[in-house]
């Protein structure tokens, strides 16, 4: 296995305005709301935790400070936790503030994804590091990061998450001309284009919200123009990279991902997330689970 630097620190963005989600997001962040009894945010904090990233920096704007004081001490109700004897509870309200160590920049204007990577240069400095999207939740049974780590360590450059879509959906997606290597779950990425229409898409298989990503990056980010929607795009910084080959900053490869995703980007995706995990929730699917069939066979 080649010497590259380790994987240390992850980025997570989450400076997005929620639109999709209003009005419940007019004050309240799209990544606080609830899948069950913990907001999403916790989910990817705790996945780049589980891969050994203890160093975690969120990229917030406007109206976020609720992320903040999630993953912060809450004084005044651990006393009165505490002073009630419901250790459970206690127990969960202690557990965001010590999971990690949290730090957090502004990205100033909403000017895209590649954008609000770069916010995170100074943190990062010239260490590889992973960037989790709070709009794709990774089942912890599928250790998804874990293994684009390893991708990494072996081939070094940067490490996408890319999962198989249906064509008609490869336009909602990053998608990624891939050449096969002798592992059968890691391809090599020679190309990649940003939503394109379903007849001009490389392939099928669409990145998803995960990225081992090299330092070279910021420099690329920093002279990559605005491209599709007016905004800096991560996915054209990594095209850069990937034509370098093995050179500055590059390769890029890929996992194959054919694990379990939920999807919080939109109401309908929402939804069956929450479902889904209720659903798996041994301290609820024994009520849900009949409630759920009944009422599904009333309607």
């Amino acid at each position: 296995m080649a010497d590259f630097d380790p994987v240390t620190k992850a980025v997570v963005p989450a400076a997005g305005l929620g639109t999709r989600f209003l009005p419940a997001t007019k004050a309240t962040p799209k990544e606080m709301l609830p899948i069950v009894d913990k907001p999403a945010i916790q989910y990817v904090v705790e996945e780049a935790v589980s891969a050994g990233l203890l160093d975690v920096l969120m990229v917030t704007g406007k109206n976020k400070r609720s992320i903040e004081d999630h993953f912060d001490r809450a004084i005044e109700l651990e006393e009165a936790l505490e002073a009630k004897g419901d250790d459970e509870r206690l127990s969960q309200v202690r557990e965001p503030a010590d999971l990690a160590t949290l730090h957090y920049v502004r990205q100033g204007e909403p000017r895209g994804l590649g954008h609000a990577v770069l916010c995170a240069k100074q943190h990062v400095g010239d260490s590889p590091f992973a960037c989790l999207l709070g709009d794709d939740l990774i089942d912890p049974r599928d250790e998804l990061l874990k293994r684009m780590i390893d991708v990494r360590n072996t081939y070094g450059g940067s490490v996408i998450a890319l999962m198989e879509v249906p064509e008609d959906h490869v336009s909602l997606y990053g998608c990624a001309a891939i050449e096969a290597t002798a592992e059968e779950d890691v391809v090599r990425v020679t190309d990649l284009v940003e939503k394109p229409p379903a007849a001009e898409a490389p392939s099928n298989w669409a990145i998803i919200g995960r990225y081992v990503i090299d330092p070279a990056v910021f420099e690329v980010l920093e002279n990559t123009p605005p491209g599709r929607g007016g905004e800096i795009q991560l996915t054209d910084a990594l095209r850069t990279l990937a034509g370098r080959g093995g050179e500055g900053g590059g390769p890029v490869h890929g996992v194959l991902f054919r694990g379990r995703r939920y999807d919080t980007g939109n109401k309908l995706d929402y939804l069956r997330t929450v479902v889904q995990f209720a659903a798996d929730r041994p301290d609820l699917a024994e009520e849900f689970l009949p409630w759920l069939k009944e009422f599904l066979a009333s309607r």
